[in-house]
């Protein structure tokens, strides 16, 4: 009896080397544009005022940092299945164990661990990168201690669940001056300051934003890496397993509760990442920014790019988030300088968002760059009346 070895994905192994070459072309070209050409005194004056108009260096960071939460929601959205419309709880507990081991907030105390601060500096001071370990796992810890009562709900139940806690976690933070007569969060006031992510360079000067490109480029790269390792392995499978049949999974003797739980789990640590990263992009955390409008900003980045392909998720992220933040405004200047007129376009950012969601859900259901399991899913009844017309013609 002779046996067949499985046959390995080629086509995708190949697209996916395509993409992260692609990536890392894109990725290069922008730290070099960066980091050393808006720093170029030849530079011609028009080509500078075009890039602080169009793509300013703390857009695109900050654009990076959206990728970092979306492709977290993917894992759990995308591969798994499960609607989560309370994701941004997960960038807020991030954010703050940012503002509790970077910064001087804890005053009374003075631990210092391979921080960017001085040593006789009041407070918890602990390296960039170890917090970025700590916060992801700490919300790692907070996904399964919030989805192990709540993952034997479905659909619409789930997602209601996951809204409360969505709107729960922001509002402690929000009104935590008085936690039980703690200061968890310094409530509206904020943590104003945060210590710098050391890169082994003083006196940065203006190359300062070009290293934190520099960083979120590569904490996206860890990302996308997990993100299409997880999608490749046996948990992976079990996901998708589970997106597309949860009863014919379970019959197939996928572990439910345990593999939603490690989807919650990762996409959870994905957003313990994004929220250390932005509390370092803005120097500070403030509850404020942590709304609910955020997590269905994060949903629509990944269904626009599309469910469960890291690479569209990246181009639904980068996209909206760009609109968002800069986008609108610059056309704004743009066409109000041209035309003279006032109008102030960064106001319909909504209405353009649910625009463009209405006509994808009409035309594109699947996203921009669709997965092609889902893509044969939701296009099932058009494959079939296509092959009954056919069979008609014959």
């Amino acid at each position: 009896m002779t046996t067949t070895a499985p046959v390995k994905p080629q086509n995708v192994t190949r697209s996916n080397r395509k993409w992260i070459i692609g990536y890392s072309i894109a990725g290069a070209i922008l730290y070099v544009v960066y980091q050393f050409l808006l720093n170029w005194e030849g530079l011609p004056i028009g080509i500078y005022d075009a890039i602080y108009r169009w793509m300013p260096p703390a857009a695109v960071n900050e654009s990076l940092v959206y990728v970092i939460m979306a492709l977290g929601l993917n894992i759990v959205v995308g591969y798994a299945g499960l609607l989560d419309l309370g994701y941004v709880a997960f960038w807020a507990i991030g954010g703050y164990c940012a503002g509790w081991f970077m910064s001087e907030f804890f005053y009374f105390l003075k631990i210092h661990f391979f921080g960017s601060v001085p040593a006789e500096a009041p407070g918890i001071h602990i390296n960039f990168w170890l917090v970025l370990i700590i916060g992801g796992f700490v919300c790692a810890l907070f996904g399964v201690l919030i989805g192990a009562p709540t993952l034997r709900l479905k659909s619409d139940y789930l997602a209601l669940v996951t809204l409360g806690f969505g709107e729960i976690i922001p509002q402690v933070f929000f009104n935590g001056e008085n936690f039980f007569g703690f200061n968890i969060s310094n409530g509206t006031k904020g943590i104003v300051q945060v210590d710098p992510i050391p890169v082994g360079v003083k006196n940065l000067g203006p190359f300062d934003f070009g290293w934190k490109l520099l960083i979120f480029l590569f904490l996206t790269a860890v990302m996308v890496f997990i993100s299409l390792r997880l999608r490749r392995g046996r948990l992976g499978r079990a996901w998708l397993a589970i997106r597309e049949d949860e009863l014919a999974a379970s019959m197939m003797g996928v572990p439910l509760m345990r593999t939603k739980l490690l989807s919650y789990a990762v996409g959870a640590f994905a957003g313990g990442l994004g929220g250390v990263a932005f509390a370092t992009h803005v120097n500070g955390v403030y509850a404020e920014r942590f709304n609910f409008a955020i997590s269905i900003f994060l949903l629509a980045m990944v269904v626009l790019g599309g469910m469960g392909n890291v690479w569209g998720v990246i181009l639904g992220a980068f996209v909206l988030s760009w609109v968002n933040g800069n986008g609108l405004s610059a056309f704004g200047a743009f066409y109000n300088d041209r035309f003279g007129t006032d109008v102030d376009f960064a106001s319909f950012t909504f209405l353009l968002f649910g625009l463009v969601l209405i006509l994808m859900m009409l035309f594109r259901r699947e996203g921009l760059l669709p997965e092609s399991r889902l893509k044969l899913v939701l296009h099932e009844g058009d494959i079939d009346e296509e092959d009954a017309s056919r069979k008609k013609a014959k």
